[in-house]
């Protein structure tokens, strides 16, 4: 008989959690039985004395057992998922779920909305008129098996124990350990029920691990989980110092996600949605095919448009665009060495793109244009940025995240790769 002062000892005391203390304390919890001040000791517990991965990939999987699995054993194709830690101008998800599809895969993407400098996928594609993000399981497998390619919300029966203990870890000061942000991104990614999973985990100052060595501990964690809850799982760990291509805001990042799908997008969205793709279609027994042809040629912006129709939305309607566009001038000749990530992303936020909480709405068509990125030049008084917003009086406090956040010089800048490494077991 397991009681959760018993099993909040254990850990406090950096004894490793059985399988059984482990599987009761996250049942026990969704179901009322453990008090919410007892699993917040826990978490603390966790938080100061660690996991190790068995006991990461338990905990996960006890998650996943609280509440319903999708199936998708009667989609015919492989089925492959990537899930992203976030960042600035991450629109990722939009150009690679049609192409991998377009390639022969299927893409279950079941995606979040954007809370602070973060964006959220669906928020992107809701600002597509008519495009809805609630689909039921039915749905979801009858448009993997007829398209390949599904992004909607998360089921509400999707691991229960998560949403309650997300909660909890928010007000407790337990967010940043690593074994329940790697349990938590794996529970509802693992519920989604597809055999093969690559995860895009960001480093730098616009992502949640600012350093390579906590993107890389992240990344390892993520990939045990899943390896060891029978899902092949791989990481790549990519740069979020700078923000993705040069759009951030809702219906600016998919005006720019379909410049991708059109073959002339910018340079780094096109890496780094080939680079998963690649991974995605190893992972699924389709390393054979060649993604960038089916990029080039049409293939798989037309898997987009029958993705878009499929969920309501109309993939040639106008996009909204903001009443109110500023631009913030560059204050002296040279060349741009530096566009911090996080700024943008918190401009974006106050002009109306992201929310404070998760109840806010957003502004569809708010956000930022990065006209020149690091490395270009820029002559005095040539827009750096361009700030998009339907409501003027949040640009000042827009400006006023931007100031510190670039920095123009006159040496040359050399950037880095964007993909920094990449994380499988053996």
């Amino acid at each position: 008989m397991h009681t959760a002062v018993d099993v909040i000892r254990s850990k406090r005391d950096g004894q490793e959690l059985t399988g059984e203390q482990i599987d009761w304390v996250i049942d026990a919890y969704t179901r009322g039985e453990v008090a919410d001040e007892q699993m917040a000791a826990l978490a603390m517990a966790v938080f100061l004395r660690g996991m190790g991965p068995a006991e990461t990939a338990r905990w996960t999987a006890a998650m996943v057992a609280s509440g319903e699995v999708l199936d998708l054993g009667a989609v015919r194709r492989p089925t492959v998922d990537k899930h992203s830690t976030g960042g600035v101008g991450d629109k990722i998800t939009l150009p690679l779920t049609p192409l991998v599809a377009a390639c022969g895969a299927a893409v279950p993407q079941l995606s979040g909305r954007g809370l602070g400098h973060t964006g959220g996928t669906l928020d992107k594609l809701e600002s597509i008129p008519g495009w809805r993000a609630q689909l039921s399981a039915e749905e979801i497998q009858r448009q993997l098996n007829s398209i390949g390619a599904v992004v909607c919300a998360a089921t509400t029966g999707l691991a229960p124990a998560d949403r309650k203990l997300y909660a909890l870890r928010d007000v407790t000061g337990t967010v940043e350990s690593v074994p329940l942000i790697a349990s938590s991104i794996m529970s509802k990614k693992l519920a989604e029920g597809a055999q093969s999973l690559v995860l895009d985990v960001k480093c730098g100052s616009g992502a949640f691990m600012k350093t390579f060595p906590q993107a890389r501990e992240l990344a390892e964690a993520l990939v045990g989980i899943g390896t060891g809850n029978g899902v092949r799982t791989s990481a790549l760990i990519t740069d979020m110092s700078v923000p993705l291509g040069r759009a951030v805001g809702n219906a600016l990042e998919v005006r720019e996600a379909v410049e991708v799908l059109r073959g002339r997008g910018p340079a780094d969205i096109t890496e780094l949605t080939l680079a998963l793709a690649r991974e995605m279609l190893a992972l699924a027994g389709l390393s054979e095919v060649d993604p960038e042809p089916v990029l080039a040629d049409g293939r798989a912006y037309e898997t987009w448009c029958r993705m878009i129709a499929a969920q309501g939305g109309d993939p040639e309607a106008p996009l909204p665009q903001a009443t109110c566009v500023e631009p913030v001038l560059a204050e002296e000749d040279g060349v741009l060495q530096r566009l911090d990530a996080y700024a943008v992303g918190v401009a974006a936020w106050r002009l109306g793109a992201g929310r404070a909480r998760k109840e806010d709405a957003v502004d569809h068509s708010a956000g930022v244009r990065c006209l020149v990125k690091p490395g270009e030049r820029v002559s005095r008084g040539q827009p750096l940025l361009e700030l998009h917003t339907d409501r003027p009086e949040t640009v000042p406090a827009a400006r006023e995240a931007l100031a510190g956040g670039y920095e123009i010089g006159e040496q040359a800048v050399e950037t880095g790769p964007l993909v920094l490494d990449r994380v499988r077991k053996a």
